[in-house]
């Protein structure tokens, strides 16, 4: 069973004040390429999702990203002793002072007080690090897991497309072969042709070279060989497809090889059906060849 390259897995947590979100999200490259944006200070938790990606994915290119957020609603408020009673102090002298310039002022209340900068602060709650670190790797594997169910979902999904796109080819190979036996007696009636106009032209007879010229032209105009190597290559796509480990590198080899045949198919036809099969062959292919490049 293939798997796509392409998936997406998100997860949350909370831990005291703190809590989190996973997003980890996967395309198609020609390796395995994993990159981590994972807050600093959190070496055991970078490690700990390296490693389950090296062991659980082949190839693709993988963004885990990780986003920390402090609940402001769990910062205690706390006063700054020192910088109220400087608070108090100032206001004390400002009261003397008016009085002794006959001013009379207003008495602050507390709120005023406390509104003066630097009296009331909030204090952050301190999260252990440790524990913190623990529940964030607790949910590397339930993370990598989804994602990598996803990516079988999608591999099961392009597997469908692939297995339709080879039953297409192998019944085009099929009428490629029933169209090539079928063009036999004008493939004999041209070589014929060519071997009298050659004859024509020499006035001494060579029978090897004779020999040599004929065997030249059948190999030109014979495509037993490459719809061998195409029902070849259409069976060994199948058990790729079948295989449980990545084949993305050998089915897009594959894909290649299947492509060389359609074109030598294309260029020895001969004949007007069997050049519209390689057309639609080749069309074929070249779609196929796009989806493989997402296989794993």
């Amino acid at each position: 069973m293939i798997h796509s390259m392409t998936a997406f897995a998100s997860l949350t947590g909370t831990l005291g004040a703190t809590s989190w979100a996973w997003e980890m999200r996967g395309v198609n490259a020609r390796g395995l390429d994993v990159r981590l944006r994972i807050p600093d200070g959190l070496t055991q938790v970078e490690a700990t999702a390296r490693k389950a990606l090296a062991d659980q994915l082949a190839r693709g290119n993988v963004t885990l990203n990780l986003r920390l957020t402090r609940n402001e609603d769990a910062q205690a408020l706390s006063i700054n002793a020192t910088q109220l009673d400087a608070v108090l102090g100032a206001l004390d002298a400002v009261q003397e002072r008016a009085f002794e310039m006959g001013v009379t002022l207003a008495q602050p209340n507390a709120a005023d007080v406390l509104a003066q900068r630097g009296v009331m602060t909030q204090a952050q709650v301190e999260t252990d690090d440790t524990a913190l670190s623990a529940a964030l790797c607790a949910d590397i594997a339930p993370l990598t897991a989804a994602f990598v169910a996803m990516r079988a979902a999608e591999g099961a999904a392009l597997a469908a497309v692939l297995d339709a796109q080879l039953h297409e080819i192998a019944d085009l190979v099929r009428r490629a072969e029933a169209a090539a036996l079928a063009r036999r007696p004008q493939v004999k009636a041209k070589l014929t042709a060519d071997m009298t106009r050659i004859l024509d032209d020499i006035s001494e007879i060579d029978e090897a070279r004779i020999a040599q010229e004929l065997a030249l032209l059948a190999v030109k105009s014979d495509v037993t060989e490459e719809i061998v190597r195409l029902q070849t290559h259409v069976t060994a796509a199948r058990a790729l497809l079948a295989d449980p480990k990545p084949a993305g590198r050998k089915l897009d080899f594959l894909a290649q090889e299947f492509n060389r045949e359609a074109n030598t198919l294309c260029a020895k036809a001969g004949s007007s059906e069997l050049t519209a099969i390689g057309l639609e062959l080749k069309s074929i292919i070249d779609q196929m060849r796009e989806q493989i490049q997402n296989v794993e």
